[in-house]
């Protein structure tokens, strides 16, 4: 099983993380609701050329999971990444996201941009629109997840209504999500909602930061999303160089309800990027 040890403000963590194929570096950041297995239809897609690495964020088995909620935000993830990053000799590495992965992705580009090529940030800015409400019933799910572990998170992930579409087009693959969620630690659950979903900055109050980004960034949402439409929108208006794909008829987790779609989309930007010609960003622009 591989396990990086990686030095963090809150003490050493051991974070499990799959690395498949050769060549430049596309680091992928899962959801709150998923782990490095949501990602494998990019896995098995995008490792014919690249060098594709996912990881379980700390509070998600098999990595650690600490106890104290002082051990949990956006920033500590994003430290992680850049610990695993260094662990792995990465230099450089495309960085994509989706939900809270998408936010990762992002405020790593803002933290860390010379180790950026690019981004990708995909269902992003959940939190950010009826703000009173997502945190009343994050705090609700998240003394769930405490209390009941991780078959409470499985029932709230069921009845989401961004999901819904998921489930009737693709039922075996929701099947499959639904059993993964069963192996997350409720404990880790619950402190990863307190400490990351629930303090994180919204996609609005990013705004001097997100005007910053300089590398060649794709936003991806479903148009059934509608909790990260207008998120999606004011990135793609604030970041300089953004392009924002909105997938038809898609809810939430738009790499495992569309893969073939959301591939395509990326491995089209990825390739933009390479040549240097990614619409109002070029190359020797970095």
């Amino acid at each position: 099983m591989p396990t990086a040890r990686i030095a963090s403000p809150t003490g050493p963590i051991d974070l499990y993380y799959e690395e498949t194929g050769e060549g430049f570096p596309l680091i992928w950041c899962h959801e709150y609701g998923g782990d490095c297995r949501s990602w494998e239809p990019q896995v098995r897609y995008f490792s014919r050329r690249y060098r594709v690495v996912t990881w379980n964020y700390r509070g998600y088995p098999p990595s650690e999971v600490p106890k104290d909620p002082a051990a949990y935000s956006v920033e500590i993830l994003v430290d992680d990444l850049r610990g695993l990053m260094k662990h792995l000799g990465l230099r450089r590495a495309h960085v994509g996201g989706l939900s809270m992965g998408g936010g990762v992705a992002l405020n790593f580009g803002i933290r860390h941009p010379e180790l950026a090529e690019s981004l990708v940030i995909a269902g992003a800015g959940s939190g950010t629109v009826d703000r009173d409400d997502f945190i009343k019933r994050s705090e609700r799910n998240a003394t769930l997840y405490e209390r009941e572990g991780a078959v409470a998170k499985q029932r709230t992930f069921a009845e989401a209504a961004t999901r819904r579409g998921f489930a009737e087009k693709d039922p075996r693959g929701w099947a499959e999500f639904l059993r993964n969620v069963l192996d997350h630690s409720g404990l880790g659950s619950a402190l990863i909602m307190r400490g990351v979903q629930m303090r994180r900055r919204t996609i609005y109050e990013l705004k001097p930061e997100l005007q910053k980004i300089s590398v060649p960034s794709l936003i991806v949402v479903g148009d059934q999303d509608e909790p990260c439409l207008e998120p999606g929108l004011f990135m793609k208006r604030h970041i300089p160089h953004a392009g924002l794909a909105v997938m038809p008829m898609t809810g939430h987790t738009a790499n495992i309800e569309e893969p073939a779609l959301f591939n395509q989309v990326v491995a089209e930007f990825l390739t933009s990027v390479e040549s240097g010609r990614w619409g109002t960003w070029r190359g020797d622009a970095r």
